[in-house]
């Protein structure tokens, strides 16, 4: 074999050959494809020159072979040239197993060279080692910690540096010597040593010493005690052995090995040992005799010499099982088995096994006795017993049997065996097969309970019954029948106790006691009812006293009730009149010839897509600037951070905008937006409105790319669907509590802007104008709010205010325009004189053009040419209740056709708050606070207000209702019709998409798709709109006209729901109030969507055509470097989860994602910049 090498060593090896014909072209073949070209010196040898070979193993073997190469042209192949021994190339690692300086150097004895240098083990020719010098020995741990006096002890001893040859390494336990076993010497981390004689009992930490490299000293310490046996219990047991015996002593588990012998010859097997104890069992006897045996105690395979370790234990007689009664069991099993016998003072354990049934552990009564309880069988059968003592299949053998017969018996265990015999379980039932026995509570109870014959022999005490969980004593007892008796039943909460008979296993209800009173209770009877009896005597005198007020109370009462009756049947008379002539009425009134007010795309993204921006700018029309000029008043247009320019520093210009670049570029990548949404959503405190605005400004960041964004989209849907499909289906899309759900809003928002302005405008600005004109034809608290007309029982006016319409002739100055009759009550406040006045001037204008009421002021010139200026609040105001009243057109005394006029006001002044801003303690217009209404009941009243119960002018609810009908069918109509010219084509899109994925998950439910359908479309959108025209259309939405959307708004949602309305008398009137409409708005619903679904399919070519033709159309109106910058700030807030994120997905690692995000950081935050934004 060649001498080893270090691994990586260029070495060359020369060989020499016989029987070669010719030289050949040879190559030197170590295996694993490592091949060198064999060299020719002459004839007959040849070399492998350079070879390196290396191994990051601590040693590896490889074989050298010779062969010669194939000839390609003659079809040879490659031929190993025959060696009649092997030739071996150890090739080791210095550095693989060698942890410390001795095992770096011991490896010297298996020829590897290697040397410890710089803490670490080399190769001897790397190095200059210095062989004398390595660390003492280090004792990590030493077992056992304790051990005899007598030596012998195999201590195990474990560290570092332990040396790195067995003759070098010197153990010793303070100066008593422990001798080496250098079979068991591991180089420098383990050894074994056999521990020598103590004098005494001592204790000493263990002491190393290797040849030049000194001592090492063990932290723990080694004792050197004495053990001692101090008795020995059961001192007796079964010839079979079996017997667990329990040796108690003193330091009993020391040293590395212990055992326990019977007579020098037989092992007691431990089982446990602790320091003070040792338990094992007993061995067979080698004699069929009693005997005296002594047990010891041997540690460290020493015999016994020492009394202290030794024990006196007698073997006897095995047990001797005579029979089992009784030999039959019912099947329920628990019958008590008496075993017959003698010599059970020897069995510590008995376990009776029932061959094909089962087997129970039994408990040792006597010398002579056990008790086991049979187990349970599924069937009558006749099955053989046997039975464990001590854990031995016990053999049955008389005391006067031969020994030659006891072999022959125990070759047979069968003849141990006995026979059990299951049979039905016992029946009982009482005398009279009665189920209901009725006891009064306190009285003795005797039952008597009859049972099946039967060959089981049951004995008295075998029986067991129970009256609820009271028992019941066997007075009497015989083959048929037995007697039980119960002194008393004691009261019970329970009305019925059953009866109970119990036999081992075996229960059976039998019938039931029913408790009844006693005497005593038929006593109580009696005076509780002679007292109630007395009682209602009493109370017929007291209600004859009262039933004659009562009557004369009832005809006073019968008059009001005529009163109010007549007042009741006046009021649905005007209600059904109002009905029948309101429709004429306001299809006069409208004018259809002005331009519907839409609102610009941008404007209405922004209000769409941002609905909190768009509330802060309605709160700011109230108060907005405006310029006068001669044409009147022009107000500044509406603005929006996304709809104006980016503005960046111009020092950090260039490296933002790379920034932003680059980030769009990240976007623009479907796996990094992808896994960039699903890392914010998992962060707790990414809420609900974080992720809204998130969706919004992707969707204006990726607007010039709407077909990649419907991917996206329809990818994280995908994923929202896998998310519900497991848990509840029909919750999809019923909220927008997640990105993708508010971008399906903004995408239904984008795709459905062209069909709602030239589809759906037009009849729903029609109803706007319908339930203004119809609000204002009544009268209009100024303070609460509530009006006659409304659909929203919340906004009624529950009193009957006389109100007359009258006409007055009002001239704008400087507007341009002649002057004009317009329509008020005489009930209107002056400012809601003003803002008729302004809307008569203004129809034609979007309302953010209009001036404000507070902004004009109002002049009446009476017959005489005397002007006076008309004001909510003057000094001719009028107190009511404690209150200051507004004053009205009544109050001014306004006579039909005056003449007023409206000027705009040249400066800013201390004007009055809006009306509706006014503290309601302190003003009151047409009624007081509800709470107030009562109180003043009985006091004055004012000649127009006449109250009736509430309740009756619910009818004006209906009479609104009827007169906007048809403006809300044709809404409706148009939202659920498809016209052929302009077919929604991103809702068959959507659908059919909804509708691909209902069937990959196997959901056939058709109710699960119309609530996905209705959730994306009806709910997501079209009730947004329903509720928020401004949105849509440059107008006025008060809140009384917010209330009446609400209704309607629900009359929608409830049609497109699948479920029946369940309505009753307690129902709110909002849903109420088109409970009869609902059945057909259903109808429309369900053939709007058969419709969509009977379209033809819509490829992706044409939707992605579609899709880019809207980018295309409205192109460059927004921001985009705006909206990537907030995009940019929710990633900068993340950027860790993010980075992570990218990190664990593999496609984004290999397209190496996440250093492009960190680019992105590194150059947005390598700047500070401005950048006005509130989106």
């Amino acid at each position: 074999m060649v001498p080893p090498s270090p691994s990586g060593m260029v070495q060359d090896f020369t060989l020499s050959l016989v029987n070669i014909q010719e030289k050949e072209n040879l190559e030197c073949d170590f295996g694993m494809e490592q091949q060198y070209e064999a060299t020719w010196l002459d004839d007959s040898t040849v070399k492998c020159s350079g070879v390196t070979l290396s191994t990051n193993q601590r040693s590896q073997v490889f074989f050298l072979n010779l062969r010669s190469k194939g000839d390609f042209s003659a079809q040879r192949e490659d031929i190993f040239i025959d060696s009649p021994h092997p030739i071996k190339v150890e090739v080791y690692n210095c550095g693989v197993g060698s942890s410390d300086c001795s095992q770096c150097w011991g490896r010297e004895a298996q020829g590897h060279l290697c040397a410890w240098c710089d803490n670490s083990c080399r190769p001897r020719d790397d190095c200059q080692p210095n062989e004398d010098q390595c660390p003492a020995p280090e004792i990590h741990r030493i077992s056992p910690l304790r051990g005899p006096v007598d030596g012998g002890t195999l201590l195990t001893v474990q560290g570092k540096n332990l040396g790195r040859r067995a003759e070098r390494v010197k153990v010793s336990i303070g100066d008593v010597p422990c001798y080496l076993l250098p079979e068991r010497y591991t180089v420098s981390v383990e050894l074994v040593c056999r521990t020598g004689k103590s004098v005494h009992d001592r204790t000493d930490v263990v002491q190393v010493e290797v040849d030049q490299s000194g001592n090492g000293v063990s932290k723990e310490s080694f004792s050197y005690l004495t053990p001692k046996l101090l008795s020995l219990d059961p001192k007796k047991g079964s010839l079979s052995g079996g017997t667990r015996v329990t040796i108690r002593g003193e330091h009993l588990d020391i040293g590395s090995q212990v055992r326990v012998t019977v007579n020098n010859t037989l092992e007691c097997t431990i089982i446990e040992k602790t320091d003070q104890t040792i338990e094992c069992i007993m061995p067979k006897a080698v004699h069929a005799h009693a005997e005296l045996v002594k047990v010891c105690v041997e540690f460290e395979d020493q015999p016994c010499q020492e009394e202290d370790l030794q024990q006196t234990y007698r073997y006897e007689e095995n047990s001797y099982i005579a029979s089992i009664h009784p030999e039959r069991s019912f099947l329920s099993g628990g019958r008590t088995i008496t075993v017959a016998g003698q010599g059970f003072d020897l069995v510590q354990t008995v376990t009776m096994q029932v061959l094909e049934i089962g087997e129970v552990d039994c408990s040792v009564v006597s010398t002579s006795m056990i008790l086991c309880k049979s187990p349970p069988s599924s069937q009558p059968q006749e099955t053989s017993v046997q039975f464990f003592l001590n854990g031995l299949l016990y053999v049955r053998n008389n005391p006067s049997t031969s020994k030659d017969k006891l072999e022959e018996e125990e070759e047979d265990p069968l003849t141990s065996h006995f026979m059990l015999e299951y049979v039905e379980d016992p029946q009982f039932f009482t005398a009279t097969r009665e189920k209901l026995i009725k006891h009064h509570s306190g009285e003795p109870l005797t039952l008597i309970i009859n049972k099946v014959p039967s060959n089981l022999e049951l004995q008295p005490e075998e029986y067991s019954v129970m009256i609820g969980s009271y028992p019941c004593n066997i007075s009497f007892h015989n083959d048929q029948l037995f007697h039980c008796t119960i002194n008393g039943l004691p009261s019970s909460s329970e009305r019925e106790l059953p009866v109970t008979v119990k036999v081992g296993n075996f229960d059976h209800i039998i019938a039931k006691v029913q408790l009844g009173g006693s005497e005593l209770a038929i006593v109580v009877s009696i005076v509780v009812c002679c007292v109630l009896l007395l009682l209602c005597t009493v109370a017929l005198v007291v209600y004859c006293t009262k039933s004659r007020r009562a009557e004369r109370y009832w005809q006073k009462t019968l008059l009001q009730m005529e009163e109010m009756e007549s007042q009741i049947r006046e009021e649905i008379r005007k209600g059904f009149a109002e009905l029948q002539t309101d429709m004429t009425d306001l299809t006069k009134e409208l004018n259809r010839s002005q331009g519907i007010p839409f609102l610009e795309y941008k404007q209405f993204v922004t209000r769409t897509f941002f609905p909190k921006m768009c509330s802060d700018y309605e709160k700011s029309l109230v108060k907005h600037a405006y310029e006068n000029d001669s044409l009147g008043p022009r107000a500044v247009p509406e603005t929006h951070p996304l709809l104006q320019d980016w503005q960046a520093t111009e020092t950090t210009r260039p490296n933002v905008e790379e920034g932003i670049t680059l980030f769009s570029t990240l976007l623009n990548n479907k796996h990094f937006l992808i896994t960039f949404v699903h890392a914010l959503e998992q962060q707790k405190d990414f809420a609900v409105r974080d992720r809204c605005s998130l969706a919004s400004l992707l969707t204006i960041a990726l607007h010039g790319k709407l077909e990649y964004y419907t991917s996206i989209m329809k990818d994280l849907l995908v994923d929202l669907i896998d998310a519900s499909a497991s848990k509840n289906p029909k919750l999809m899309l019923r909220r927008t509590e997640s990105v993708v759900e508010k971008m399906l809003t903004n995408w239904m928002s984008i795709c459905m802007y062209s069909y709602l302005k030239e589809t759906v405008g037009e009849p729903f600005f029609l109803l706007l104008c319908a339930i203004k004109q119809q609000i204002n034809k009544g009268s209009i608290d100024a303070i609460t709010g509530k009006a006659r007309y409304t659909l929203n029982e919340e906004w009624l006016l529950r009193e009957n205010i006389e109100a007359k319409p009258q006409n007055i002739n009002v001239s704008f100055q400087g507007c341009g325009m002649d002057s004009l009759s317009v329509r008020v009550m005489n009930t209107d406040t002056i400012c809601q004189v003003k803002e008729k006045i302004i809307e008569a001037f203004y129809k034609n204008l979007p309302f953010s053009q209009w001036p404000r009421a507070e902004d004009v002021d109002l002049e009446w010139f009476d017959s005489g040419s005397n002007s006076k200026l008309l004001q909510d609040l003057d000094n001719t105001s009028v107190m009511e209740d404690g209150r200051k009243k507004l004053n009205t057109v009544f109050h001014y005394q306004v006579p039909e056709g005056a003449s007023l006029a409206m000027s705009m006001k040249d400066k800013k002044e201390n004007t009055l708050e809006r009306v509706k801003d006014l503290d309601t303690e302190k003003y009151v217009h047409l009624v007081l606070p509800h709470d107030e209404l009562f109180e003043n009941s009985k006091g004055h009243r004012h000649s127009h207000r006449k109250k009736v119960l509430p309740e009756i002018y619910l009818t004006r609810l209906l009479s609104t209702k009827g007169t906007l009908q048809k403006f809300l069918d044709d809404l409706f109509q148009a939202i659920l019709s498809i016209p052929p010219d302009c077919p929604p084509l991103a809702v068959k899109y959507f659908f059919d998409f909804l509708e691909e994925q209902a069937d990959k998950r196997g959901i056939t439910d058709p109710d699960t798709l119309h609530i996905w359908k209705t959730n994306s479309l009806p709910l997501r959108f079209w009730v947004n709109i329903l509720k928020n025209p401004q949105f849509v259309f440059d107008i006025d939405k008060t809140d009384h006209m917010d209330a009446c959307l609400s209704v309607i708004a629900q009359a929608f949602i409830d049609a497109c729901s699948i479920s029946d309305l369940q309505l009753g008398k307690d129902s709110p009137t909002n849903k109420l109030l088109y409970a009869k409409e609902i059945p057909e708005y259903k109808k429309r619903v369900q053939c709007y969507y058969q419709q969509i679904q009977d379209m033809p399919p819509l490829s992706e070519q044409e939707m992605n055509a579609h899709l880019a033709e809207e980018s295309r159309k409205y192109r460059n109106e927004f921001n985009t470097n705006l909206a990537l910058t907030e995009i940019y700030n929710y990633a900068k807030r993340y950027r860790n989860q993010v980075a992570n994120a990218l990190e664990a997905n593999p496609t984004a690692r290999r397209t190496q994602l996440h250093h492009k995000f960190e680019q992105v950081i590194a150059l947005m935050e390598d700047n500070i910049y401005e950048c006005c934004s509130e989106a």
